[in-house]
């Protein structure tokens, strides 16, 4: 019988790390988020920020974050369900809904620091790769908000839905450093981009003519897939108009409430709200009261 070597012995376990919970749990790539929190040490403490997109099922979250000792700061956040006050009200999980969250978040952002004036962006998407650039102020030369972009554990395929709100962010005037290599349209033999395409993505174009093809081919598909669609009414020559007044709309005031949504809400009344579910613990007195009045309804 050969003999086989422990591997898994008193040494292997007495130089064995636990890695990290979110290592664990897989919901964190701790190699890629070293390289993102990290800043030059000639920058003398200054954060370095970073935009977060995250998708989840019917939601897309965007945010501008810097790392601290203490942990991460968020100093604005963009939620793709806020679009509804913009009038974006179905296919919030779409590249255009990611473009108009991404535009959203640039907006807020630039409003908070002050710089939403030095810094418009692009006005209206042409699919055109741009950056934001330094302006001349009477101060001196004033450089853009830079930001990092920020996947998670997202494949960074060509295409994919981050770079639609990346687009939206840069479109809306944060410096954030990348190339037209992962936009639709991107040619990799010619390396040259399709800038139509690419606005055909921004203003839902994909999704107009995926509802033209559905509704002519398997109308009942189209019925069952796109039935919030239709009970508002939204055909698809509707959808460009319908996310080029969103982008004005967001330009216009990023901060817009949806109607009838309710006002935020302090952190008493949230205090207030969980103790309304929370029961009342029982003296001495009151449960031995308790006990004889259940014994009294048993023997009636």
């Amino acid at each position: 019988m050969p003999f086989t070597k422990t591997v898994k012995n008193d040494a292997y376990f007495s130089r064995y790390q636990t890695k990290y919970r979110r290592r664990r749990e897989g919901k964190t790539d701790y190699y890629a988020r070293k390289r993102l929190i990290t800043q030059a040490k000639n920058k003398y403490n200054a954060p370095k920020y970073r935009m977060v997109v995250r998708f989840t099922n019917r939601d897309i979250v965007t945010q501008i974050v810097h790392s601290e000792i203490s942990g991460d700061k968020v100093i604005a956040a963009a939620y793709s369900h806020e679009l509804k006050a913009y009038g974006i009200t179905q296919g919030l999980t779409n590249w255009a809904a990611a473009y108009a969250t991404g535009l959203l978040l640039a907006r807020r952002v630039l409003t908070k620091l002050g710089l939403n004036e030095q810094f418009p962006g692009v006005e209206e998407a042409t699919g055109e790769h741009t950056l934001a650039e330094a302006v001349e102020t009477e101060d001196g030369e004033r450089r853009p908000f830079k930001a990092f972009l920020d996947v998670g554990l997202v494949r960074t395929s060509t295409g994919n839905r981050v770079f639609g709100a990346m687009k939206g962010a840069s479109d809306g005037g944060i410096f954030i450093p990348h190339s037209s290599r992962r936009f639709p349209g991107y040619d990799i033999e010619t390396e040259e981009l399709d800038a139509d395409l690419l606005r055909n993505y921004i203003v839902g174009g994909h999704v107009s003519e995926y509802m033209e093809t559905l509704a002519d081919e398997d109308e009942e598909r189209y019925k069952s897939q796109f039935a919030k669609y239709i009970e508002e009414e939204i055909d698809s020559g509707d959808l460009e108009e319908l996310y080029t007044e969103a982008h004005s709309a967001i330009r216009e005031d990023p901060f817009k409430k949806e109607e009838g949504a309710e006002p935020k809400k302090s952190k008493e009344e949230w205090k207030a709200e969980s103790k309304k579910y929370k029961t009342k613990k029982l003296s001495r007195a009151e449960k031995k009261a308790r006990v004889q009045e259940k014994i009294r309804e048993l023997a009636a």
